[in-house]
């Protein structure tokens, strides 16, 4: 089997990514965006995905921490298109429902080939909450974007319940892997690729 795994990096005048990933791994990750509550979720990402996943990352963040952030999203999401390669033998879809606590979130994702997010439930204010003193709330929906759009991802996220932001966040991001851990897995019953088109 080739192996699945992608190196990528993007450096602009806002930040500097070189991230590295295994979508056959076992969930070991070294993150370091100089974002310390986006480690946390990229960290529970690589956990509950069974992806290996090394990022290393600095930017404007005395400015705002959404260029790093947004990068190291769009970075994430072109080294998970380049792994799957050509795609054959993999499930394509999963779903999950993940809680933490008063938290419970949904999430499935299908590797489509056509990117589009569906994203929604989050409770008002969320999106201006500061998590960690540098993370805004706001910033979640942005993450899912720039994997969704450029890993070529069809994602679906819904908030079902939840009070504390911490908790939201993290249950989102970790609905999101456990979903796409089932995607991603490859299936030995699959022929080809699982597509009635011939390709994703």
């Amino acid at each position: 089997m080739t192996a699945r795994t992608a190196r990528r990096s993007r450096a602009t005048s806002e930040s500097t990514v070189e991230l590295e990933l295994n979508l056959d791994g076992t969930g070991q990750s070294r993150i370091d965006t100089s974002v310390p509550f986006f480690d946390h979720l990229l960290t529970a990402f690589a956990k509950h995905s069974l992806t290996d996943l090394t990022v290393r990352a600095s930017g404007d963040t005395d400015i705002d921490a959404h260029h790093t952030v947004e990068d190291v999203s769009i970075v994430l999401g072109q080294a998970i298109r380049e792994a799957l390669g050509d795609k054959n033998g993999i499930s394509r879809y999963g779903d999950a429902l993940v809680p933490l606590d008063e938290a419970l979130v949904q999430a499935v994702v299908d590797i489509s080939g056509r990117p589009y997010l569906v994203h929604e439930g989050e409770p008002s204010g969320f999106e201006h909450h500061l998590i960690g003193g540098h993370f805004t709330g706001s910033l979640v929906r942005h993450v899912f974007e720039a994997i969704a759009y450029n890993a070529a991802l069809t994602v679906h996220v819904r908030v079902l319940s939840g009070r504390d932001p911490h908790h939201i966040a993290e249950a989102e991001l970790k609905a999101f892997a456990r979903a796409f851990r089932q995607a991603k897995a490859l299936d030995p019953l699959v022929q080809g690729v699982p597509s009635t088109k011939g390709s994703l």
